[in-house]
């Protein structure tokens, strides 16, 4: 479960456009600012740094003790000391620099000791290193999944299984190691409290298997086998069922077409014409470092810093509009896949990409002119591997503007005038590989203080194997995709969580809901009246939509009123109404996704509380996440610093076009200015002209002579629109 990284390419971000020459952005390069590389807070751990941090770990153990690093990252600073530092800093004074730390797990190799420890970088000394105790296994990293992968293709009980299935001479066969889940069982000397792997083997088109970009998902195998991959030991081996109940039967293979989504397995398309995106004068935004691989970015009022990390991937810290402040912190918390399949070994299948593997780990390094269009700016990090040492993350996060149709308009229709503006916006976009799937993952900023968290989910499904003989057999745990192969029935929740500072620290979370009057001979004789009730969340909870109601999630600042009504200034939630997971509350699934019930969670601030399913995922059994925290009941009605967990998701029932790539499916969740402004903040943006604009009519001659006759006959003018 790892991205597909060239680990080769160049560190340094640089702006690459379609007219290098004409770019005039003021993007500042990071070598103005290399001497306060290591004092901001807030700056990703530098390569110098993860081997500090790795060194010092290694300087408590006894000469000759074999680590692995599983995490190696910033540890951010408290928030009681952080918050008044940024405020300060906005404020154009020097605080005093904050002590550098890192936050690193790891493990004694070859055996299952887990350790997690904080190290003061700027002290030089480790101030935290403890075992972890039961149930908290560490996520998995490239090196670990490289060695699984190589391990259990040789050992000699998985090679006797495979050979039972009758493949065809010259077979290939591949194998996607996968995070085993938890199901509580405990049989003989397995129990899975012992961190193991469940490890999917498939096959390449055997009439082209030395193609390595094969679709191997079109040729799923019943073998699985299960390995500890701290001593890559074999523990047993999983026959799946590959029939419509839990009954496991022999399986031999038989022919069946490929299915491939590589081009030259296609005819293209020939009258599809180029689509060019020109910004001639350059990007309207500007990137400064604030630290060797952080980055503060401005833009139509908008001003924030960025950070990149190994489990979140982007994080955005202290955002302002027009010098306002609005979030301390914003981030994709966590993201669960439980499947709804039954039947052994697919019952414990549940992915938490994010603490299983991580954001970071598997981001993509996005190409110029095929991830982003445009003219781009690039953010690179630099993530510690197994060893302790850095390895360079390039083209993390791509940066770059985008045109989306109409911000506003309004046609006077007396005198035919029109007032048009386009909506203008800034994307900041990753992409995970996580095996076989993608997560297209972008912050999406207006001129209209909107900001939108969007996700596409793209890739390609992790699928089961069929008896052929089946295809034609609607499954009752998934859809026949392919020939012999199954797409399994299976959830995606995704959890935003947002640190607000609407206006300054203090703020609150309120909802709204639309309510019906009762008929009244005076007040309401026609029965058409309707008010708004608010309900300010003053206790720790959960919390659903109610589109019957109209519910409505705000975060406001009740010292801060609006200079026009006098209410709360805020911000409200759009977020896409989604079935709770599926799986019963007594389930392993339930217990873990803890996020996965509640379109919202409020929490107080805690720190350490950043991950919604909890700090370890890995074969967790739930108990450590946010359903957990927000069951506290603390009261948020003194202090006045809550948390709001967004969550939302898909149920993915796959469809045969889903297959041997889906189309993206899309989820968006908008943070919006409810009472924020004393106006249309847009209002200052400039009208849309075709001067500016250089688009280009298609219409022939003939048609436009006709347009023009019928606005002669008419007596329409349209004035003023774009000029």
């Amino acid at each position: 479960m790892v991205a597909n990284q060239d680990t080769k390419a160049s560190q340094a971000p640089v702006i690459q456009t379609d007219n290098t020459a004409a770019v005039k952005a003021a993007i500042v390069s990071s070598e103005t600012t290399k001497a306060a590389a290591l004092t901001h807070p807030l700056g990703p751990l530098t390569g110098e740094e993860i081997i500090k941090g790795a060194d010092l770990i290694r300087s408590v153990w006894p000469e000759g003790t074999k680590l692995q690093f599983k995490v190696n990252t910033l540890h951010e600073p408290e928030k009681k000391l952080l918050a008044p530092w940024l405020a300060a800093e906005r404020a154009g004074e020097k605080p005093a620099p904050l002590n550098r730390k890192s936050f690193i797990v790891y493990t004694l190799r070859g055996t299952h000791n887990v350790h997690e420890a904080v190290v003061n970088l700027t002290a030089n000394k480790v101030e935290f290193n403890a075992k972890l105790g039961p149930f908290q296994h560490p996520n998995s990293v490239m090196a670990e999944l490289e060695e699984v992968e190589k391990a259990v293709l040789e050992i000699p009980e998985v090679k006797a299984e495979i050979a039972k299935l009758g493949l065809p001479e010259g077979a290939v066969v591949v194998m996607d190691p996968w995070i085993y889940g938890a199901d509580g069982l405990k049989e003989a000397k397995f129990f899975d409290g012992k961190r193991i792997m469940q490890c999917n083997l498939y096959l390449r088109d055997p009439n082209n298997s030395s193609e390595e970009d094969s679709c191997h998902y079109s040729f799923p195998l019943p073998v699985s086998p299960v390995i500890d991959p701290a001593t890559l030991e074999l523990v047993r081996i999983d026959i799946m069922p590959t029939g419509h109940d839990e009954t496991i039967k022999p399986f031999t293979y038989k022919e069946r077409p490929a299915n491939e989504y590589i081009p030259e397995a296609h005819t293209m398309r020939t009258d599809l014409k180029p689509l060019q995106v020109a910004q001639p004068e350059g990007a309207s935004f500007t990137v400064k470092p604030f630290s060797e691989l952080g980055r503060t970015l401005k833009w139509q009022k908008w001003d924030f810093k960025v950070g990149f990390n190994q489990r979140e991937g982007m994080v955005l810290y202290d955002m302002h509009y027009d010098n306002r402040p609005l979030f301390y912190r914003l981030s994709l918390s966590d993201m669960a896949i439980p499947y709804g399949d039954p039947r052994n070994p697919f019952h414990r299948k549940c992915a938490f990409d994010l603490g299983d593997v991580g954001a970071g780990l598997t981001a993509n390094n996005l190409q110029l002119g095929c991830d982003c269009l445009g003219s781009i700016y690039y953010i690179s990090s630099v993530l510690g591997n197994a060893e302790g040492k850095p390895v360079d993350a390039p083209n993390v996060v791509c940066i770059h503007e985008q045109d989306s149709g109409l911000l506003w308009k309004h046609t006077n229709y007396r005198t035919n005038r029109a007032v048009v503006v386009r909506n203008r916006e800034l994307v900041l976009q990753s992409i995970l590989t996580v095996s076989n799937y993608e997560y297209i993952l972008a912050f999406i900023f207006n001129q209209a203080g909107d900001i939108t968290y969007e996700v596409r989910a793209t890739g390609i499904l992790s699928t089961q194997p069929l008896d052929l003989e089946l295809t034609e057999v609607p499954h009752p745990f998934g859809t026949v995709v392919h020939p012999g192969v199954l797409g399994g029935y299976h959830q995606h929740f995704f959890s935003l969580r947002v640190d607000p500072m609407i206006d300054g620290h203090g703020n609150q979370v309120a909802y709204e809901e639309a309510e019906a009057l009762p008929r009244d001979p005076k007040l309401n004789p026609h029965g058409h009246g309707y008010i708004v009730k608010k309900t300010v969340i003053d206790t720790t909870g959960g919390y659903d939509l109610a589109p019957s109601k109209n519910r409505t999630f705000k975060i406001l600042n009740p010292s801060v009123k609006n200079t026009v009504n006098k209410l709360p200034v805020g911000y409200k939630v759009h977020v896409p109404p989604f079935q709770p997971i599926l799986a019963d509350k007594d389930s392993y699934h339930y217990k873990r996704a803890e996020f996965a019930d509640r379109s919202f969670y409020v929490t107080k601030y805690a720190e350490g509380e950043l991950f919604a399913g909890g700090k370890y995922t890995n074969q967790s059994h739930g108990g450590t996440g946010v359903r957990s925290w927000a069951e506290r009941r603390e009261d948020l009605s003194k202090e006045q610093d809550p948390v709001l967990w967004v969550n939302f998701g898909i149920n993915h029932i796959p469809r045969v076009e889903d297959f041997p790539v889906m189309p993206m499916e899309m989820l968006k969740v908008m943070l919006r200015p409810v009472n924020f402004f004393d106006k249309n903040p847009a209002l200052d943006v400039p009208s849309s002209k075709q001067s500016f604009n250089r688009s280009v009519g298609l219409n022939t001659e003939d048609e436009l002579a006709k347009k023009v006759e019928g606005l002669a006959v008419s007596g329409g003018e349209m004035k003023g629109c774009c000029a």
